[in-house]
């Protein structure tokens, strides 16, 4: 039996999906934990080229049963087209999708509420993908939100319904926005209630009985440590805890019976929206490595921005997650660099700092220190022995692993499911 549990270890974006599809196949049960559909994790197997942004990446396999925990607000919309996607291409979802009834609903005032504080903001804005996550985790953690269990129910649903839009409506017509109808929303929902209601079951009973059980079980995170809404760079986070102990909240599992945390990591970095980047490149090198990985945002589409790896920032999220493991993605997509760096770490006014040393504002002010590395000029995609990679992507990986005081276990050379190294 083992526990395991993915967390993303910088901005997000680390190719979570990639691992997580290849966990799965010996997992039992994968489970999502916190987040939204601002979250995409993009999948490539023998069914296509998949972008999950709600259901479980696990999906994929016949045996492997996939959970929403509590934790996750869930956009309806969004994940009926998911099923429907998943269903075009003959994978059941019967008996093997569950969804929590404590989950909360991203009503329509959530997603205009949301780009409407953008822009309000101007030029401070935070660079929020607009899908409404900050705003329902607002509602629920001020009690005014909706949850699964509350659609189930047409009463329940109508009531609290009809207070939020006695609020909301107030504030959207403050704003210049339109005027939202109940009845109108009511009629939406009620029947995506009917699509969904086949999947809706209270999830405790089955992952307690699984974990006595000792089966195998996967735990699913989304956005990376760096958007987590205490730890991260605040305010330009996420809604959730993205961290380890968000487990315990958002699925009902006890850190204390976890086997592996497993933090992903990029061989570099990128960040989508707002927000300081100590190791941001120039536009040339940028360019280069956007282009070459592919780095536009599975949710919005948005280009990402693009820099050399981050050892500060990565053994941050190594102390702070626990992480016993890590797995370094899109090795290959460095192949063409004749120089790569790392950050080992920060100074500040000619002092070493930490990340943790201060916010948003301090970090945009430090300076990152580099160690140089000889790029080594030769392909990797699709190498799956370590002993077959070049001297100087040992060294860097060596490097890595010296500096962050943790083991890679997993090395990406590919987005196929088959292209990875397992040490």
């Amino acid at each position: 039996m083992a526990l395991n549990v993915v967390i993303g270890a910088q901005w997000g974006d680390e190719g979570k999906g990639k691992i997580i599809d290849y966990l799965s196949e010996r997992s039992d049960y994968v489970i999502r934990f916190h987040g939204g559909n601002n979250a995409g994790h993009t999948v490539i197997n023998k069914f296509g080229k998949f972008a999950l942004h709600l259901v479980p990446s696990g999906i994929f396999h016949p045996k492997t049963k996939v959970i929403i925990g509590n934790g996750v607000v869930i956009d309806l919309q969004i994940l009926l087209e998911e099923i429907k996607m998943l269903e075009k291409c003959k994978i059941s979802l019967k008996n093997k999708l569950f969804i929590s009834p404590r989950c909360h609903l991203i009503m329509p005032y959530h997603k205009l509420l949301d780009s409407l504080h953008e822009k309000a903001k101007g030029k401070g804005k935070t660079g929020t993908t607009g899908r409404g996550i900050g705003p329902t985790y607002s509602d629920k953690v001020s009690y005014n939100g909706i949850r699964v269990a509350d659609l189930m129910n047409s009463k329940s649903f109508s009531k609290k319904l009809k207070i939020q839009l006695s609020i909301k409506n107030k504030i959207l017509k403050t704003l210049g926005a339109i005027q939202l109808n109940q009845k109108s929303i009511e009629k939406v929902f009620f029947d995506f209630r009917e699509k969904i209601k086949l999947y809706v079951r209270e999830p405790f009973s089955l992952i307690q009985n699984a974990i006595k059980n000792k089966k195998n079980i996967l735990l699913e995170g989304a956005q990376g440590t760096l958007l987590d809404n205490d730890w991260g760079t605040y305010p330009f986070v996420t809604g959730s805890t993205v961290l380890t102990g968000g487990i315990n909240a958002g699925a009902g599992i006890p850190i204390n019976k976890l086997d592996n945390i497993i933090g992903i990591a990029k061989a570099y970095l990128t960040r989508v929206g707002e927000g300081p980047f100590p190791t941001e490149l120039a536009e040339d090198l940028g360019k280069k490595l956007r282009t070459v990985g592919g780095e536009f945002g599975a949710t919005t589409g948005r280009p990402r921005r693009c820099g050399w790896l981050d050892i500060e920032l990565l053994k941050f999220a190594c102390y702070i997650n626990g992480f016993t493991k890590l797995a370094i993605t899109k090795l290959d997509v460095l192949d063409n660099f004749p120089e790569i760096k790392i950050c080992t770490h920060y100074t500040l006014r000619g002092k070493k700092v930490n990340y943790a040393d201060g916010d948003a504002n301090f970090l945009a002010k430090v300076k990152p220190v580099y160690k140089t590395f000889k790029g080594w000029g030769k392909p990797t995609k699709g190498i799956t022995k370590y002993n077959n990679l070049p001297l100087e992507v040992k060294e860097y990986i060596k490097e890595i692993e010296k500096l962050t005081g943790v083991k890679i276990k997993y090395i990406s050379t590919g987005a196929k499911r088959q292209e990875i190294i397992k040490l």
